[in-house]
């Protein structure tokens, strides 16, 4: 990774988003607001961790959807369209105790910070929510980006390194156990050991991400259907397969 220009970490979301810029702005210091804002904001309605969040209220049944701010309808809009284009492998309606978007939100929070630097002086930005990453440019010199997909066999150890031009998402069990649902057996647990996602937005690549690692080789079909898109998925057993465009650098 070569060394940004300026440099910011949020702790938001249970976790720290880091936002690593190349290039000036004189607007700089306000986008870093900006993007502190919008990071809260996002935090504030959606966390579970807050019970009088409206996302809290809407999952225990004390409000409805018409009756919470448009930033929730627009993340269950979004969460309906994965659905479909998974093939149903993500599914936030699926998950015991309700409707639960925390699959697609992270990568939604982050794609809409990255999205505060278009049309900016500077060269590139990287968003980092936990891993889930959002970029748009270049380094100050003009080198396109890379990023880094660790083995999930190896903990702390590179498997493949990709050409960054958006979006990057990675869901795995290596850290959380088996924390996420099957849709279809409905029961926790999930067919790969890892499963990354490339694309031009990383809402979509969250998602899809989140599908392909509880699908697995079944679920990569779909995610070779999706424009744009393509697919990682590193199996069990320590083998990998990928979709035929996936960005390796």
């Amino acid at each position: 990774m070569p060394t940004p220009t300026h440099h910011l970490d949020i702790a938001v979301m249970g976790t720290v988003v880091t936002i690593d810029v190349f290039g000036d702005d004189p607007e700089l210091f306000a986008l870093f607001d900006a993007s502190r804002a919008s990071l809260h904001e996002t935090d504030d309605l959606f966390s579970l961790w807050k019970p009088d969040s409206p996302m809290s209220q809407l999952r225990r049944g004390d409000t409805t959807l018409d009756q919470c701010p448009p930033l929730l309808h627009e993340v269950e809009r979004r969460c309906h369209e994965e659905l479909e284009r998974s093939g149903g492998w993500f599914d936030p309606w699926s998950l015991p105790g309700g409707y639960d978007p925390t699959g697609l939100v992270k990568g939604w929070a982050a794609q809409r910070v990255c999205d505060l630097f278009a049309d900016t002086a500077v060269h590139g930005v990287i968003v980092n929510a936990a891993g889930d990453i959002a970029a748009r440019g270049t380094d100050s010199d003009g080198t396109p980006f890379r990023a880094g997909i660790l083995d999930p066999q190896r903990p702390g150890q590179l498997a493949w390194t990709v050409r960054l031009d958006a979006a990057l998402a990675t869901s795995a069990t290596y850290e959380r156990g088996n924390h996420l649902f099957n849709p279809c057996a409905r029961h926790f647990g999930t067919r790969a050991a890892s499963a990354s996602v490339t694309g031009p937005d990383l809402a979509t690549a969250d998602a899809l991400a989140t599908a392909l690692v509880i699908g697995g080789v079944e679920a990569l079909s779909f995610i070779a259907e999706a424009p744009d898109y393509e697919g990682l998925v590193h199996l069990h057993d320590g083998t990998a397969q990928w979709t035929a465009a996936f960005p390796f650098a």
